[in-house]
């Protein structure tokens, strides 16, 4: 009877290994092209631009499942970018939270390393025509990476980096939480860990950051839009003419308001000049080219409108996001009504808020999460729902004083930047 359970275990265990090794595909004497279409043999490969030190480049347009628990569900056209540098090199992998342009990142110079960009699922071009938002979830497109990601791995023996910006920084932090064994190293840049659909701590950081006489500035310049509206109003219609952009989802009216309420988070976001901010005496076309600099009117446009959806459902459902503070202008406010970043999601579609799914990842990276380097800028409104790791990780966290949304490695001193260097170097193990 022994013998018998030990045969059947045996015998399981063969069929095992052996189903195993027989998913792995054979790469020896192909092409690069030839290796990426045996392991992608659905998938469009088309060659692009090789810049800097890659050798090699393409464009994969995978046949993405749009349900990876049920294949009956159907797909979606999935691009990628593939730049090679060397097959023993480490594979910087990014998680672009957004659409995904072609371009060469920082850490993929700093290590010559090879280099994966994929683009968010039902971002840019890898959105279908109609969003079916229920397979719009951050589980649904980390199995879309974990499935990337397995099948690179028989192509590259190097170290794997995950890294990606601001809301791909924040897929980098979910991707280590459920997957901690497909990556190395992890590195995300001025990614924030929201608390809740409307997190306060943004609205501190915008009360208590830089100095007094500059919030007043910021302040006074607000309330200087809206007592001026007739004349704003004129200058974005104006604008809206020469660009050619259209206000029907969202009104020029409350674009203004909108805009007005947004002023503070993007001016410290992207790391404004006091000194620059207009006086309240500045004309209505000074005050305009202002705030159209720090905010950008055409955020508010259809075009943006349409394409900022399934960022604004994300942060709705999962992410969570960010609201308005009334207070410095509250008395002047003649359209918006809602403190909510609502406005902007998609209608008629259930964007009811999961409070436990990014609080679970939080708990992972700041319990488990060893080998993750986090990079802030000081001023950075999203720097305040940055994560606290426990001083017993082995991680990294660097903020740079002042700096904004736009913050990167080469933007630290050079002793940080060392520090950043040899940190990176011993989890590569170099």
């Amino acid at each position: 009877m022994k013998f018998t359970k030990s045969f059947t275990l045996f015998l399981l265990l063969f069929i095992l290994i052996s189903s195993c090794k027989s998913s792995q595909i054979s790469l020896d004497n192909l092409t690069f092209k030839q290796q990426l279409n045996a392991l992608f043999p659905n998938a469009t490969i088309t060659p692009i631009e090789t810049k800097d030190h890659f050798s090699k480049a393409y464009q994969l347009v995978l046949k993405q499942s749009l349900d990876h628990k049920n294949p009956k569900a159907g797909t979606f056209d999935h691009y990628i970018y593939v730049s090679h540098s060397g097959y023993k090199n480490p594979t910087v992998f990014i998680t672009e939270g957004y659409n995904a342009r072609p371009r060469t990142y920082e850490l993929s110079k700093l290590f010559n390393a090879n280099q994966i960009q994929v683009e968010y699922r039902f971002y840019g071009k890898s959105r279908p025509a109609s969003i079916p938002w229920q397979y719009l979830t951050n589980d649904a497109a980390i199995e879309d990476y974990h499935q990337i990601i397995t099948k690179l791995k028989q192509l590259y023996t190097g170290k794997f980096i995950s890294t990606g910006i601001s809301k791909g920084g924040e897929t980098v932090l979910i991707y280590k939480s459920k997957y901690p064994k497909d990556i190395d190293i992890a590195v995300p840049y001025v990614a924030p860990l929201i608390n809740t659909q409307e997190d306060p701590r943004t609205t501190h950081h915008i009360n208590t950051v830089g100095t007094k006489d500059c919030r007043d500035k910021i302040t006074q310049f607000q309330r200087s839009l809206l007592q001026n509206r007739a004349a704003l109003l004129s200058e974005i219609k104006i604008y809206a003419a020469e660009k050619g952009s259209k206000f029907n989802e969202v009104s020029i009216e409350e674009a203004l308001e909108y805009a007005t309420l947004e002023f503070p988070f993007s001016f410290w976001q992207w790391g404004g000049n006091c000194n620059e901010i207009p006086s309240t005496t500045a004309s209505p076309e000074i005050l305009f080219e202002y705030m159209n600099a720090i905010v950008g009117i055409n955020f508010y446009s259809d075009a943006s409108y349409h394409n900022y959806l399934p960022s604004f459902y994300q942060h709705s459902r999962e992410l969570g996001y960010y609201g308005f503070d009334f207070t410095p202008v509250a008395d002047l406010l003649q359209v918006v009504s809602n403190t909510s970043n609502t406005r902007f999601a998609p209608k008629n579609v259930d964007l009811t808020y999961n409070p436990n799914y990014i609080r679970k990842v939080r708990e992972y990276v700041e319990n488990k999460g060893n080998q993750i380097l986090y990079i802030y800028g000081g001023y950075d409104t999203w720097g305040a729902c940055r994560p606290t790791p426990k001083p017993q990780l082995d991680a990294l966290m660097m903020v740079l004083p002042k700096g904004s949304h736009s913050t990167r490695i080469k933007n630290f001193p050079k002793n940080d930047q060392q520090k950043i260097m040899t940190t990176l170097n011993k989890w590569l193990g170099s």
